[in-house]
């Protein structure tokens, strides 16, 4: 046995330990050898096999879906830091972990995007769900915008936008990446409702997406240049960084910084508050 599984075993004693059984519907009292539900108990009320969760709590090197496991983790009560920790611990693709913590408001977030004005910055989760975004942000891309925004998603904006490829200069190399993104983060989501919808629905009317997602290519996060074409400021050579929320693992930082002088004296000519003044 690993010591992985050793711990995993020894996690779900100890939660298993806590709920009493009165707390799920059993008749409580009685005499019992240790405290909380009884194995076979735990296993009725969660719809699996006997002796698969006692091989579990052994440490036996068995398969555990994230389907199964979300099962025994509602029957423990598990919080949402103790599911994601059960998960790692049986080395399994969860069903759904919530996206946000107590560790972080989105009013914080919100302070955080905006505190990096004039930087156009934006908080998105990994399928590019948009977050927060401060008005640096809105105002660089609000001519991409030729059709209700509707989908509030960055990667929905560039393939579905009928501007954007006009606009982004480096769209070839940009989209790749992005998709390849999308195709990593996907990993961890396999069988997620919200994702599979998501995707069919940006597969069947995006076929340049589909293309892209039918050759299963992954791409790792790196620092990178984005250059746009701005009606106003004209074209801006930008370096796209991407900073990790660490409490949020769903959750990804992109802040846009000039590349050189001549576009960071010209990003301030993105502001449509300073274009509607000169106006």
């Amino acid at each position: 046995m690993s010591a992985q599984r050793v711990e995993l075993g020894e996690f779900l004693k100890a939660r298993r330990a806590r709920v009493a059984p009165e707390d799920v519907g059993l008749p409580g009292g009685g005499r019992r050898r240790t405290p909380g539900l009884r194995r076979e108990e735990l296993a009725q009320l969660a719809g699996v096999g006997v002796t698969w969760y006692t091989w579990l709590e052994q440490g036996r090197p068995i398969n555990a879906s994230g389907q199964v496991l979300d099962a025994v983790a509602s029957t423990l009560r598990l919080t949402p830091v103790e599911r994601e920790h059960l998960y790692r611990l049986a080395e399994a693709t969860p069903m759904r972990l919530p996206r946000m913590t107590d560790c972080a408001s989105e009013a914080v977030f919100e302070e955080i995007v905006d505190g990096l004005d004039p930087l156009p910055a934006v908080i998105t989760n990994t399928r590019f769900d948009i977050v927060r975004a401060n008005r640096a942000y809105h105002d660089l891309f609000h001519d991409w915008h030729q059709l209700p925004c509707i989908h509030q998603n960055l990667l929905w904006c560039i393939v579905t936008e009928p501007t954007a490829r006009e606009q982004l200069l480096n769209y070839d190399t940009e989209v790749p990446y992005l998709v390849g993104r999308l195709r990593s983060a996907y990993g961890e989501h396999v069988g997620d409702p919200d994702w599979e919808t998501d995707l069919a629905r940006l597969r069947s009317i995006c076929p340049e997406f589909e293309q892209l997602w039918s050759r299963h290519e992954v791409s790792a996060c790196t620092s990178r240049h984005r250059r746009i074409n701005n009606p106003r400021a004209g074209e801006l050579n930008l370096i796209v960084t991407e900073l990790a929320v660490s409490a949020h693992p769903d959750l990804v930082l992109f802040v846009e910084t000039p590349a050189d002088a001549e576009t960071r004296a010209k990003l301030p000519l993105t502001r449509r508050e300073t274009a509607n003044q000169s106006a």
